[in-house]
């Protein structure tokens, strides 16, 4: 049975996820900050397969450290998903006016912490692992207003590429699923109407995709790839 850690999945694409890896049988360690939501999430899940649930904020070294434990006592893992994320202030401030102990935080949790995350489970990771950093179209462009956490994801991408490059054996990927109906993406839009936006599930075969494939450590847009591999943005 293989094994999966995904953060942030409590709802939303983590959640989405990891409710179609445990379809196919996969054994589960998810983590999220709301521990009553992560345990709504847990009893869902454990209705289809094995199902450890580690509730704490990424960007807190002791629940690092229980996530490597829950990984060790699952014997290892296959695939880890990096999905937590910090969006910053609602509605999103021009960068002259950010808080800058704020952006602060939001690198700690976007950035420092998904790389604490592997610090910390590198022992647990396999040796062909595939590792899977959420990142956003606000990565790559310059959208007005999304400066910090556009930022904060920039450089995860940057940091998923050297990683691709220092650990060769594992696959890597920096993916943006695009926009989604979330409660993320709402709060980044306070007030408006976003039922426009796909379900996080639209995103999924994507991941999937990724997960099962034999496809070169990169960024890659989710919703591009079961379109057809050729869509894919550029690889390490």
């Amino acid at each position: 049975m293989p094994t999966a850690l995904i953060t942030g999945a409590s709802r939303g694409l983590g959640l989405a996820l990891a409710r179609e890896l445990a379809a196919r049988g996969w054994a589960l360690i998810v983590s999220a900050r709301g521990a009553a939501a992560l345990e709504a999430a847990r009893a869902d899940l454990a209705a289809r397969t094995s199902v450890l649930a580690v509730p704490g904020d990424v960007a807190d070294p002791a629940h690092r450290q229980a996530l490597a434990a829950a990984a060790a006592r699952l014997g290892g893992l296959d695939l880890l998903v990096n999905n937590a994320s910090m969006l910053g202030p609602s509605p999103q401030p021009a960068l002259l006016d950010y808080p800058l102990g704020v952006l602060e935080q939001v690198f700690r949790v976007n950035l420092v912490a998904p790389l604490g995350v592997l610090q910390s489970l590198r022992a647990a990771l396999r040796l062909d692992a595939r590792i899977i950093n959420i990142s956003s179209d606000a990565a790559a462009e310059a959208y007005p207003g999304w400066g910090g956490y556009g930022a904060s994801k920039a450089a995860l991408e940057q940091l998923s590429a050297v990683l691709a490059a220092e650990q060769p054996a594992w696959r890597v990927y920096w993916v943006d699923p695009g926009d989604m109906r979330t409660q993320m993406h709402q709060e980044a839009f306070p007030g408006e109407d976003i039922s426009d936006r796909p379900p996080p599930e639209a995103s999924v075969p994507g991941l999937l995709a990724l997960i099962a494939g034999d496809l070169p450590s990169g960024r890659y847009q989710a919703r591009a790839l079961p379109a057809g591999i050729d869509t894919v943005v550029g690889h390490a």
